[in-house]
């Protein structure tokens, strides 16, 4: 089991930055690839940027590429999201997640999840 703890979050304003982190626990971190979702007021929870199990392989929603990079360390058991040029369409609670397989961009198939961390973006 992989237990997920967010930080990073807060209030920027637009064309700001922000680092999300993703702490997990457990010595089998590198075995899950990581995903980074996102949850706007009165919206569903979407799929922003996934990452494989070594780092090697990512993928990114189209509203975020060129913006926002994802990387971990798994010597660190953390995972981190490097968001750039934010906008205020960005704001929402940012979710990381595990899944068992490779790397994933549905939300279903994502076994554990965080409890969130507010990005607010401010125009």
């Amino acid at each position: 089991q992989v237990q997920l703890v967010e930080s990073g979050g807060g209030l920027v304003q637009a064309g700001g930055s922000l680092r999300l982190s993703c702490a997990a626990s457990g010595r089998t971190f590198s075995r899950y690839g990581m995903g980074w979702f996102r949850q706007a007021p009165g919206k569903e929870r979407d799929f922003v940027a996934a990452i494989s199990w070594s780092g090697g392989r990512t993928s990114y929603a189209d509203s975020v590429k060129g913006r926002f990079s994802i990387s971990r360390d798994n010597d660190k058991n953390t995972l981190y999201l490097q968001m750039n040029s934010l906008k205020p369409e960005d704001t929402a609670v940012y979710y990381c997640a595990a899944t068992r397989s490779l790397i994933e961009t549905l939300l279903r198939a994502y076994d554990y999840w965080g409890q969130g961390t507010q990005v607010t973006v401010s125009s």
